[in-house]
């Protein structure tokens, strides 16, 4: 087929979490439930964080910019799923795709420095004020947008180049490219292999700096002789462990390892984890056994 007889494509097809229409209900009140449920748990970290002068430390400031982000990710996503599950349409565009791969590769990012900032608070507490001063922290913020998006609008660049003359079906929930991709027409190889890159990079660095992080703050709370340093280190670093460990486990089983060129009900279960499941679990992971957030509430309950 010659590259003038291709039609291009702009819209596709997600055709959902179920492939029975008639279980439809359940799935419907359980992911609004969720979406709300995770709008309210990170509107409150921010809130909190917002208003309780003894919170404005670099620690939250990082967790009120990952609640937002939380909010700003299954804005893109959760409406979609709850409006095909409601009337049958999956149609979503390349533009919300994008969105979507910009809210995410944000967060990986900022998991890595905020990983880095309990690194600098614990490893080197002499330098941490001026090492992560209020500068510093809306430094590395704003970079974790802005590589985020720039990454997001190269992988939608590659993408674009290949016209789409074919099936706009993706078997999917969500809309991940590497599934868009393949629906492309002609040679999709040497773009294959830009966006595996990519995704290896955007993943790969930040958990890096996260295992080189915890590492040496394992290794300082090993030569600490008390054992309230003990329990200070861990209360700090362990509500971060384990939201780091939900979203990268299930990341990088989608993006890193090798995958089969058909999408499986495996693989949507696996996308639930990150796409649904972990940003309602972050705001519990991180407040569930913070005398601080505790104390922000009560607070704010007096008032």
């Amino acid at each position: 087929m010659g590259a003038e007889n291709y039609t291009t494509t702009k819209e596709f097809i997600l055709l959902g979490l179920t492939s029975h229409p008639k279980t439809w209900l359940l799935p419907f009140v359980t992911v609004l439930l969720i979406y709300l449920l995770t709008i309210f748990g990170n509107t409150l970290i921010i809130l909190l964080v917002w208003v309780d002068f003894q919170l404005h430390t670099p620690m939250y400031f990082f967790l009120s910019y990952l609640a937002g982000m939380e909010i700003g990710y299954v804005t893109s996503t959760l409406p979609q799923m709850l409006s095909h599950l409601l009337t049958g349409n999956g149609v979503i565009s390349l533009t919300r795709c994008t969105l979507a791969l910009c809210m995410g590769s944000t967060e990986c990012l900022l998991l890595g420095v905020m990983a880095y900032d309990r690194y600098l608070a614990i490893c080197k507490p002499l330098r941490y004020a001026s090492a992560m001063d209020s500068k510093q922290q809306y430094l590395l913020a704003s970079s974790c947008w802005i590589i985020g998006c720039l990454f997001s609008m190269v992988n939608v660049v590659c993408i674009s180049r290949h016209p789409f003359c074919g099936p706009n079906r993706i078997n999917h929930f969500v809309c991940e490219l590497q599934f868009l991709l393949d629906l492309a027409c002609g040679d999709i190889k040497r773009t294959k292999v830009i966006l595996n890159g990519l995704a290896t990079f955007i993943v790969l660095i930040p958990f890096s700096v996260i295992l080189c992080s915890y590492t040496c703050i394992l290794y300082s709370v090993f030569q600490m002789h008390s054992a309230a340093g003990w329990r200070k280190a861990f209360s700090t670093c362990g509500s971060h462990l384990i939201v780091v460990t939900l979203f990268y486990g299930t990341i990088i089983s989608i993006y890193i390892l090798p995958q089969s060129n058909t999408i499986s009900d495996q693989d949507k279960k696996i996308a639930v984890l990150y796409v649904v499941v972990t940003p309602l679990l972050n705001p519990i992971i991180y407040t569930l056994r913070n005398k601080d957030v505790h104390r922000a509430v009560v607070k704010i309950l007096k008032r």
